[in-house]
């Protein structure tokens, strides 16, 4: 029993911090923690080859170290000897991850599985909120030391009640020469444009031309799989929840440049069987809103492009804002840069031929900040509607918007990313604040420096 007791101290803390228990699962975590943070190529994989029956790659392994700049140890949420639950705080930013870690009982042990997660921050963890005025400060002194790292190239808007309070870029739109990044570049959304597709396809349902419950098949008539044309509805695609599947993989890269209209798409996976029965997951789907976007053609008999640009674009005055082919020159369109081998090289060729509804096109941080008062106001779609978009329907996702936070904090957005790219747009409706960051290097870029933003800005109306 003394023992016990003992243990049990030990797990919880040593002078106010954290220690890990010296069991199967504790001794893994330390070695594991210690290889990580250590960013030494030979530790990792002796760790590795020790620890795991299928050691992972060091080259991943080393792109998440540099990413993260490794963890801290906040707490252990549970110990038995042969699993550990544990909070860990990324050292490049606020990111907080709950680690679950277990071990096989041999000796030495092996990890069985090891999800890592992000969370939102625990309130006994809370950033203290700032003034305003302090807040916006140290988002610029926080993105100034990111660039200067070589962590962030991007802009970033601030606004509030419809008053922009901070329009700031930094970094390079084009690194070969050195052309610097304004607030008026052109960034790649990545899934950020999904907010685009779904606004489209509640305007047709609010016109009478579609219904959230029409399985795709009453438009798509000659949609090659029978069994998703009758049981996926335009809701179950909004929601993520129809069990369509994604579009990337072997199949995608094999056929990146010959996918160039919706009907490519549906031509290359419309036959596969659901991944799940519809409504019974909510497992996200590029490949759903792929289809949304082959409905809003056929429903109104204009191309996607067209539709989104007359319909949402222009509406809003986004002028900066549009999908056109990678083979068309935009002159303020940012190129994009991904790591590979501690290197920042050219996204080039990993970019489809066009951007699609379910993700792409390009935009700057003020268009998509009049997106935002255009959809507030009800000039895209009723004020009805747009609530009904922006509540949770599927987990933390409305129609097109994830979801989170409670009371004042509570915002929608949609965030998009992509090697070489990176977005976060955030609406903070009681609030009144409106956040916007776009870059052209790898996730999470743009969005840790939204995050940083909205852990201190002042969280009362």
């Amino acid at each position: 029993m003394r023992r016990t007791f003992l243990s049990l101290l030990l797990a919880i803390s040593v002078l106010g911090q954290a220690v890990v228990p010296q069991t199967p699962a504790g001794r893994v975590f330390t070695a594991w923690l210690a290889a990580f943070n250590s960013a030494d190529p030979a530790q990792i994989r002796a760790f590795e080859q020790t620890h795991r029956r299928e050691p992972r790659p060091l080259e991943e392994t080393l792109g998440f170290r540099e990413q993260t700049g490794g963890f801290t140890l906040l707490r252990i949420e549970k110990n038995e000897p042969l699993s550990l639950v544990v909070l860990l705080q990324e050292k490049n930013s606020d990111t907080v991850g709950r680690l679950e870690l277990v071990v096989s009982s041999e000796e030495p042990p092996k990890i069985v599985s090891s999800p890592l997660r992000a969370i939102p921050r625990p309130s006994d963890f809370a950033v203290p909120r700032m003034t305003e005025e302090e807040a916006l400060q140290a988002l610029v002194a926080r993105a100034e030391e990111l660039a200067k790292n070589d962590q962030f190239s991007g802009a970033v808007l601030v606004a509030r009640h419809g008053e922009v309070l901070l329009r700031k870029a930094w970094g390079f739109a084009n690194r070969e020469v050195r052309t610097p990044v304004t607030p008026d570049t052109q960034f790649r959304l990545g899934s950020m444009n999904k907010m685009f597709t779904a606004t489209a396809t509640l305007q047709l349902i609010e016109a009478g031309k579609l219904v959230l419950d029409d399985p795709i098949g009453k438009h798509l008539a000659d949609y090659p799989n029978k069994d998703v044309s009758s049981k996926v509805t335009v809701r179950h695609l909004l929601t993520h929840s129809g069990g369509t599947g994604d579009i990337f993989g072997p199949d995608f890269t094999k056929n990146r440049l010959r996918l160039r209209e919706h009907n490519d798409y549906v031509k290359l996976y419309g036959s596969r069987a659901l991944v799940h029965e519809p409504g019974a997951e909510h497992r996200y789907s590029n490949y759903g809103y792929v289809l949304l976007g082959a409905l809003i053609e056929k429903v109104s008999g204009m191309s996607y492009y067209d539709y989104v640009r007359s319909k949402i674009f222009q509406s809003a005055g986004m002028k900066s804002t549009d999908s056109l082919p990678e083979t068309e020159k935009v002159p303020n369109r940012a190129l994009g840069y991904m790591r590979r081998d501690a290197a920042w090289v050219s996204n080039a060729d990993t970019l489809p031929w066009r951007g699609t509804a379910a993700g792409g096109g390009y935009s700057t941080v003020d268009d998509l900040f009049r997106f935002t008062q255009a959809l507030e106001s009800g000039k895209l779609i009723s004020k009805a509607m747009v609530a009904e978009a922006i509540r949770p329907q599927r987990e933390e996702y409305g129609y097109g918007f994830g979801v989170q936070g409670e009371g004042p904090l509570r915002s929608y957005g949609h965030g998009g990313g992509a090697p070489g790219m990176n977005g976060d747009l955030r609406v903070f409706p009681q609030l009144g604040y409106v956040l916007v960051g776009l870059s052209n290097l790898d996730p999470p870029a743009a969005a840790r420096v939204v995050d940083f933003f909205a852990l201190r800005m002042p969280a009362t109306p």
